[in-house]
């Protein structure tokens, strides 16, 4: 059984508040979580990219811009020559050009989206607050890249690490609805969303879910998964069992659509 990801990624991680891998494997619909690894830096997370050992990751923050962004702004119309101009910018650039952008657009129209957020159900990826996915991206891109990893569709690396953009929220909406199970305000962290994680868990591991996997836990990994009300180590869950569906669906593709838009990238499992 080769090694499986599932990354809960921080633009700006800290002891505190850490990137956090959840490593596993699995075999006949079943996925055992082997543990759970915080990582307190970049450094740290770009250092463990690079081991010598294969693995297939679901990372959850985006891989790609919106087309309509990327025209309209003139930037590169080529993934590898778009991904190298973002990465030479700042977030103060970032920031300012989005929100200029998003200015010159009409109320309820103001960010651009990829394809893949309509049926993912996912933030746009130029969004610099809540979530600040596109600090995600320009964090966590260019790390994959200089690490050398593989990513179908979109960049050819070292095909024993292959990595997938994934996002937790698809899963997690799919068991629960609109419940929402985490907070990182402490005042937010109420019994409601304690029952919820612990619904997700439970679907999860009785595979109720359309992705046909039975997620195996030992008691103290429950206990663990439950009691972080971040959501962050669930969430790091939530990717790895999209890592093992895509691992079921094989290369080349590991289940990304034929038509997916090569500038875009797009969301396993959506």
């Amino acid at each position: 059984m080769s090694l499986l990801i599932g990354c809960d990624f921080s633009s700006a991680p800290t002891r505190r508040k850490p990137i956090v891998l959840a490593l596993g494997a699995s075999a006949g619909g079943r996925v055992q979580l082997t543990r759970l690894l915080p990582l307190s830096s970049l450094d740290d997370f770009e250092a463990w990219l690079r081991q010598p050992q294969g693995w297939l990751g679901a990372f959850d923050f985006p891989f790609g811009l919106p087309r309509e962004l990327v025209e309209q702004l003139g930037w590169p119309g080529q993934w590898p020559g778009l991904m190298a101009h973002y990465a030479a910018l700042s977030r103060a650039d970032i920031r300012q050009t989005f929100a200029a952008f998003c200015d010159a657009r009409p109320v309820g129209g103001k960010f651009a989206h990829r394809a893949t957020d309509g049926p993912a159900g996912s933030s746009p990826s130029m969004k610099w607050v809540n979530p600040p996915v596109a600090y995600m991206l320009h964090a966590g891109v260019p790390r994959l890249l200089a690490a050398g990893v593989h990513l179908p569709g979109l960049h050819d690396g070292d095909r024993t690490r292959v990595a997938l953009e994934a996002y937790p929220g698809l899963l997690a909406r799919e068991v629960l609805g609109n419940r929402s199970y985490k907070s990182d305000d402490r005042l937010k962290q109420t019994p409601e969303r304690l029952i919820a994680r612990k619904d997700l868990i439970t679907a999860l591991e009785m595979g109720q879910t359309r992705l046909g996997l039975r997620l195996k836990l030992t008691h103290a990994q429950r206990d663990t998964l439950a009691d972080d009300a971040s959501g962050d180590s669930l969430d790091a869950v939530l990717c790895l069992m999209q890592a093992a569906w895509a691992s079921e669906q094989g290369a080349p593709r590991y289940g990304l659509p034929a038509g997916m838009d090569a500038l875009e990238g797009w969301i396993v499992t959506a």
